[in-house]
């Protein structure tokens, strides 16, 4: 909420940083990060249109073209965004961090300015991917080399780690150049992290769950400290597209860090966060005594032979919502990063849809994730679902007869409560987070703006 009473929604993108009010979704300012060469409103629904308007033997290239030309345009800002106490914007990139505010604090109608820039030094190996604040304020960023660095909120000191097994970075990436012809997003670390109240830090790479502790003076890989490093299961070789989550908040709660595994089919996996139950003995097939548990995601086909997610699993008391975003097929001739064509553009198509959605839950008396449910016939080819625990509903952007759908599944039983759908192939997720705002609507990033979609499901309003 700004000084002069009006709420704000604060987004970022490739090109733009822009303000938008929350009540009327008005863009009450912009600050364009590239000089020239942005998508114009007009450009971005032409080219579209000709996406999708191709005959299919076009189809997928000129998809993979506007992919391609969409990540040249990239200013370099990344997707992780966030919002202090005071308001500050912080948005992370490959190499550093912004902070953006009002150039009027607390006038919502003032123009963007920068506040304060921080750049990774050249001894950092890799690129950042992810950012998050602990709770005594700390921002946190690490990088695919296996750097975690902690620093001030005005960014003006900073302290680093290297996390364990790091060394065996290069060697991975050998693997995945070999076998997938050198796939973008692939990188030994290639998710955001978790950070829990006593300044766990939950990060995941290739082959090894993470725990780095803040401990309010420094960053820590120590035993002592809390801290930990144990291998998950990998069968891919490959790692794992899931970022972390927690469950377990309370007093007498069971404490875990969730996540989806690197086997050709998934399996939810559950690691205790804190110290190892006295006498535990993990499942068969754990890679490591942490393990509490997990169960395959097969979005209940036992004969499907690849199940992933690129996703964080989504996390509401102790069950956990996955969804397949593996392409129901590729089309033959796309280079190797044309599967996120198939993830992101062409996600709607009935041929390439991916189809599933499955809770999870974990059985504190038992101490074993369980299945709960399957919804076998949902489409959820990029959003990362929301869960609403008071309506009982979990929402995602879903795909039904080659158009892009607001999904409503029920969180208890797994049956489709509603679907509706959506005006235009503007309304692609296209990998964003559903979120849900004070009035219920459903607000969410697309390809070249934001969507909201009121409660009454009677009007639906894209800005790009």
């Amino acid at each position: 909420m700004e000084k002069d009473g009006r709420r704000v929604l604060w987004s970022n993108g490739a090109e733009t940083i822009a303000k938008l009010d929350a009540e009327t979704f008005e863009v009450l300012a912009q600050l364009p990060l590239i000089p020239e060469g942005r998508f114009t409103q007009a450009e971005a629904a032409t080219e579209l249109n000709r996406v999708y308007a191709a005959p299919d033997a076009e189809q997928a290239d000129l998809a993979f073209k506007l992919r391609m030309r969409m990540l040249k345009s990239n200013s370099g800002a990344g997707v992780y965004a966030m919002i202090d106490k005071d308001g500050n914007f912080y948005v992370s990139s490959r190499t550093g961090v912004t902070i953006y505010g009002d150039a009027v604090p607390g006038d919502s109608r003032s123009p963007i300015v920068v506040r304060r820039q921080w750049t990774k030094p050249d001894d950092v190996g890799g690129v950042l991917m992810g950012m998050n604040m602990t709770y005594d304020g700390r921002v946190i960023l690490v990088s695919t080399a296996g750097d975690v660095i902690a620093l001030s909120r005005n960014l003006d000191d900073m302290q680093r780690i290297k996390m364990r097994h790091s060394e065996d970075r290069d060697a991975y990436m050998a693997r995945v150049r070999d076998r997938t012809g050198g796939e973008e997003g692939m990188g030994w670390m290639r998710n955001s992290f978790a950070v829990d109240p006593q300044g766990g830090i939950y990060i995941i790479s290739a082959g090894y769950m993470h725990k780095v502790v803040w401990t309010g003076k420094k960053l820590s890989t120590a035993e002592a400290d809390g801290a930990w490093s144990e291998p998950y299961r990998d069968g891919r070789g490959l790692g794992s597209g899931s970022t972390p989550v927690l469950m377990g908040f309370g007093p007498k709660d069971d404490r875990l860090v969730v996540f989806t595994d690197g086997d050709d089919v998934m399996n939810v996996t559950a690691y205790w966060r804190d110290a190892i139950p006295q006498g535990w003995t993990p499942p068969p097939g754990a890679p490591s005594r942490r393990l509490a548990g997990f169960a395959r995601a097969d979005m209940g086909d036992p004969s499907k032979t690849a199940v992933q997610t690129e996703q964080a699993t989504v996390v509401g008391d102790y069950g956990a919502i996955v969804v397949d975003n593996e392409p129901a097929a590729v089309p033959a001739g796309l280079p190797a990063k044309g599967w996120q064509v198939m993830f992101s553009f062409l996600g709607n198509d009935p041929r390439y849809a991916p189809h599933g959605m499955q809770k999870f839950e974990w059985d504190p008396v038992a101490k074993k994730m369980k299945l709960a449910w399957t919804n076998r016939t949902i489409s959820s080819p990029n959003a990362v679902p929301f869960i609403s625990l008071a309506s009982g509903l979990v929402y995602t952007i879903g795909a039904r007869g080659g158009k892009w759908t607001l999904e409503g599944v029920d969180w208890k039983s797994g049956r489709s409560s509603f679907h509706y759908i959506l005006p235009s192939n503007n309304f692609n997720a296209m990998g964003a987070g559903v979120q849900q705002d004070d009035h219920g609507n459903i607000v969410y990033g697309t390809p070249f703006g934001k969507a909201r979609i009121p409660l009454k499901l009677s009007v639906a309003k894209m800005r790009p």
